[in-house]
């Protein structure tokens, strides 16, 4: 559930924002006949999101033994490869997010393109839908019932975060909060590349070379529960859902997990570290 939450919650929100930036601007500009168009892009992303989902669930609903193991990694591979890719864009671009945005929104007036802004909401909205339906979709193949409580949480959330932070979203320093969500997304990618590798493994497909290089789950209770630290435990369980934690990986589980931290984790750090420190020569510039 709290993996769920988590995962809505980030996605939801970056979409609230982007949304938010397109009204705060296109009211700046005195155009709030616009605000149709926006409302049309919102709407029709969520029904395409909606779609995604029910596709993504009847076709996994059709598979069984190894094609199903096979659909699961994929699945969690697709999902960690568009994690990874958003954790370099925001890295990249996350300064120049506010100001792409309403270039865009100025050359669709421009050019009396209104459709156009009903575009960039739908965008918006549906690449986080989308990225959200696969996050969640291997959350659910283990613990569907946790998985919606934690997404209709996270939804009403951003809901309320929404409401009380619209008016001063225009001001709000949108390249900060992707610096500090994109450690988020490590965790959650990291955790994706270790499932679809397990996955792999009971498929046949990678070989898992040790098939236990550590046993640290306890045994289960007399009456048949789990221990919380079980990794169908309670915290266990939680850990496994958010960050890919299992009690007795195999190597290449445990290789393909701790070289995604290595080489993106180095990867955001020395770009954060870039930052800081240009960040500080523009703060205390030399005699």
């Amino acid at each position: 559930m709290f993996a769920s939450f988590l995962i809505t919650f980030r996605e939801a929100l970056e979409a609230a924002l982007i949304i938010g930036i397109i009204a705060a601007y296109v009211a700046k500009l005195g155009r709030k006949d616009l605000n149709r168009y926006i409302n049309i892009g919102i709407i029709s992303a969520l029904a395409a999101s909606t779609a995604v989902a029910f596709v993504f669930k009847v076709v996994y609903g059709e598979l069984e033994g190894t094609a199903e193991q096979l659909f699961e990694g994929a699945a969690a591979l697709t999902a960690a490869v568009i994690l990874t890719y958003m954790i370099f864009w925001m890295a990249n671009n996350s300064k120049k997010i506010k100001g792409e945005v309403q270039e865009k929104i100025d050359m669709s007036i421009s050019k009396g393109q209104k459709l156009g802004i009903a575009a960039l909401s739908f965008v918006a909205v549906f690449r986080e839908g989308v990225e959200t339906v696969l996050f969640l979709g291997t959350q659910a193949i283990r613990s569907p019932v946790d998985t919606i409580i934690g997404f209709i949480i996270g939804i009403a959330v951003v809901i309320a975060l929404s409401l009380i932070m619209f008016k001063g979203i225009y001001r709000l320093d949108v390249s900060r909060f992707f610096r500090y969500t994109s450690i988020l997304l490590i965790i959650f990618s990291a955790g994706l590349v270790a499932t679809a590798v397990h996955e792999f493994n009971e498929a046949g497909i990678i070989p898992e070379v040790i098939g236990q290089v550590w046993d640290i789950n306890p045994p289960q209770n007399p009456d048949g529960t789990y221990p919380a630290f079980h990794e169908n435990g309670l915290i266990g369980g939680s850990l496994k859902a958010l960050m890919g934690y299992n009690g007795n990986p195999s190597l290449t589980e445990v290789i393909g997990y701790l070289g995604y931290w290595i080489i993106i984790g180095m990867f955001v750090y020395r770009t954060y570290k870039v930052g800081i420190t240009v960040k500080d020569a523009s703060r205390y510039p030399q005699d």
